[in-house]
């Protein structure tokens, strides 16, 4: 019987084709919207989560002065010193590395071709805390750090302006003053938030302060921490170290700033979740809407085939047969439009994905979900129309014109 009920559906919907599509519109759209907006929205959160990675996992930045500073004018806050790296490392406990950073930007040059990129100073320490795996070379030793030998690794997007398609290891370029030998060259790491991440080189802090900058303030201080640590304990301590150190009083706004890389992900993820949550809710009301247009047409299809339900009912046919009839037209409709709408869905996630340049993967959950959303949206906007069908009195139903 079943088998015969889906049969008499399809050839309904089929005998009224445009009403049928115009009908699972709305379907397809919420369908195609939810799945489409929680697929880009998982997408963006793991892209964000793989961007504050790579500026270091377990890693504490911190900067002189503040984000947000009142007012106007004032002396600029003091510059970092090596003894605050000592102390750091010696008196912060949890700590696994602390790194001091100088940086300047400034136009490369080899053999006619320039290019302007950042140039940071670093120590040894820093491909500890913060690892980096190279496409070739090597990274610079204590030994050519403590002499201030002009050494450097450079990211690909130096590599590609400067030396095109020559490898670039044991090439001598020009960065401002410095005549610089390549030794090392990072692996790809692509867009970040804060721009291009292959945009860059790294030479011994001594030959950037001496040779570049012409000073020894340390601008930012890379702290590396374990992860068998608290690591708002050791902020806390760290935040007490520096305070005693710059002489702020108690009482006054720290003149530094420290941000925790793994706090950054978490909130950012949080805040696209949630972003993502509100959208997919928005979309998810054209389902409703869908299936208000299909309660709609049920509604208007039983009242033109009233005579067809009054003969059906007159030869033998049982209520809960009309019921299953009408309830499994209503099914198919939605069904109909959550497989279109999945279709759909797939189509603008690869196109959207492209264009934003993120990676997705196919997520079975939200599409199941989506998909059996929408049949229930058939049971729950068809069950009234087929109900008002089943209840017909028969003399009534063959008397109606």
């Amino acid at each position: 019987m079943l088998g015969t009920t889906v049969l008499l559906a399809a050839r309904s919907i089929r005998r009224h084709a445009l009403r049928s599509f115009l009908t699972v519109l709305g379907i397809v759209i919420g369908v195609a919207a939810v799945v489409t907006m929680v697929t880009l929205g998982d997408a963006t959160s793991a892209s964000v989560q793989k961007q504050i990675a790579n500026l270091g996992t377990n890693l504490l930045h911190v900067h002189p002065g503040q984000a947000i500073r009142r007012g106007g004018g004032g002396p600029p806050p003091a510059s970092f010193d090596p003894d605050d790296v000592v102390a750091i490392e010696r008196q912060v406990s949890g700590v696994t590395g602390v790194a001091p950073q100088a940086q300047a930007t400034s136009a490369v040059y080899y053999e006619g071709n320039n290019w302007s990129t950042s140039i940071f100073g670093m120590d040894a320490t820093y491909f500890v805390i913060q690892p980096w795996p190279l496409k070739a070379g090597r990274v610079f030793t204590p030994a050519e750090e403590s002499a201030g030998k002009a050494v450097c690794v450079i990211g690909s997007t130096v590599s590609k302006n400067l030396f095109k398609e020559l490898d670039p290891i044991g090439r001598r370029f020009r960065a401002g003053p410095v005549s610089c030998e390549v030794i090392g060259l990072f692996t790809t790491k692509g867009q970040g938030q804060f721009g291009d991440q292959d945009d860059l080189v790294i030479m011994p802090i001594k030959t950037v302060a001496r040779r570049v900058l012409g000073t020894r303030d340390i601008k930012a201080l890379l702290v590396g921490v374990d992860p068998a640590y608290d690591t708002e304990q050791i902020k806390a301590s760290l935040t007490g170290l520096l305070r005693e150190r710059r002489h702020v009083e108690a009482g006054e706004d720290d003149d530094f700033l420290i941000i925790d890389t793994r706090q950054i992900s978490e909130t950012l993820s949080g805040t696209t979740a949630a972003l993502t949550r509100i959208v997919a809710a928005v979309a998810a009301i054209s389902l409703v809407v869908g299936g208000i247009g299909i309660m709609n047409v049920m509604l208007v299809a039983v009242t033109e085939r009233t005579r067809e339900i009054g003969v059906r009912l007159a030869i033998g046919a049982v209520a809960r047969e009309v019921l299953l009839q009408f309830l499994v037209e209503a099914v198919t409709l939605s069904c109909l439009g959550g497989l279109v709408g999945l279709l759909l869905a797939q189509v603008a996630i690869a196109g959207l994905s492209r264009l934003m340049s993120l990676d997705w993967s196919f997520n079975p959950a939200i599409n199941a979900l989506a998909f059996g959303f929408s049949a229930i949206i058939g049971i729950a906007f068809g069950f009234v129309p087929a109900r008002l069908a089943a209840g017909l009195d028969p003399i009534d139903a063959l008397r109606h014109e």
